[in-house]
């Protein structure tokens, strides 16, 4: 084999590879995994205004004592 042949028969490789890696991350069937991933940053946040208005009070009381 010459480095013409390998050449070629990585590029196949590699072209499938991206491929399964495409068809893996927009299959319907892990949208909603993948739409749940998306918002675990999100997950600590409180979930209404009243309770991020208290932690900011807090934060601002704990900053003033020290």
């Amino acid at each position: 084999m010459d480095a013409g042949t390998l050449g070629a028969i990585s590029t196949v490789l590699v072209m499938l590879a991206f491929l399964g890696v495409c068809w893996w991350a927009f299959s319907p069937k892990r949208k909603k995994r993948f739409e749940e991933d998306a918002n675990l940053p999100f997950a600590d946040e409180p979930k209404n205004t009243e309770n991020a208005q208290q932690a900011q009070r807090a934060d601002e009381e704990s900053d003033g004592r020290n």
